[in-house]
């Protein structure tokens, strides 16, 4: 039996009705498109790069599979997927994020990836039509979590694979003190002198606070249908790669 809807979701720190949080994400993110990336460099010194790298390893694209790759506006997870000859769809619900991505395609010289506008929560794409599926840093951001990862369910073939790659909880205690005074102070000031958007910053840190922790976000995915999940934590939890099979 299918849920009611909440009345209200979090909106970093926020507690908003559902439709103002996707319009209020669409704004931040139409608001630091341009700079995304290099923000990614600056807030985690350039570590991001080897966890998508290490999240994309995991995947193991094959040659010629279809994958689907969600809230993968700006490209980044979907040129690494294309690199090991998989055919990608890249879906965003943000039509900035996207102009990003197939620019940065274009001046890489890269072609045959699908750009499609679609939101997570209600997907455009038949039954099975993906062999794996791939998010990175994406499910935070989506308005009804639980919807979207049954729609990626939805989506996949029956033995395929579902990647998610997101911040989490640390569980190193030192570690955390440190993060969370990195996070809530620091961040916001580099988004402010490097995207001019101190606000936008304010809400990603937050976003990363409401996120469920990794035990509670593995409940959810085994909920959508998902087998033999299992998480893998990096920085002690701070970020973490879940994975689950349709089998």
């Amino acid at each position: 039996m299918t849920e009611p809807p909440p009345a209200t979701v979090s909106f970093g720190y926020a507690d908003v009705a559902p439709e103002e949080k996707t319009a209020r994400v669409g704004d931040v993110f139409a608001r630091v498109a341009r700079r995304y990336d290099l923000m990614n460099d600056l807030m985690s010194a350039g570590l991001h790069r080897a966890w998508k790298d290490r999240f994309v390893a995991m995947v193991r694209p094959r040659p010629g599979e279809a994958i689907l790759d969600l809230a993968g506006g700006t490209g980044d997870i979907a040129f690494r997927l294309a690199k090991a000859g998989a055919r990608v769809t890249v879906a965003d619900i943000n039509p900035h994020m996207l102009a990003v991505g197939k620019e940065r395609a274009r001046a890489r010289g890269l072609a045959g990836l699908d750009w499609v506008e679609a939101d997570a929560e209600a997907l455009p794409f038949a039954d099975q039509a993906f062999t794996a599926i791939t998010i990175a840093f994406g499910i935070r951001n989506v308005t009804r979590i639980d919807r979207a990862l049954a729609e990626a369910h939805r989506v996949l073939a029956w033995g395929g694979r579902f990647f998610c790659l997101e911040f989490s909880t640390t569980e190193w205690p030192g570690f955390a003190r440190l993060y969370d005074l990195y996070s809530m102070q620091v961040v916001p000031r580099i988004g402010a002198a490097v995207a001019r958007d101190a606000e936008a910053y304010r809400y990603l840190v937050e976003s990363i606070r409401r996120f469920p922790d990794m035990a509670t976000f593995r409940g959810m995915i085994e909920a959508a249908g998902f087998r033999r999940v299992a998480v893998t934590p990096i920085l002690g939890g701070a970020v973490a790669i879940h994975r689950g099979w349709k089998i």
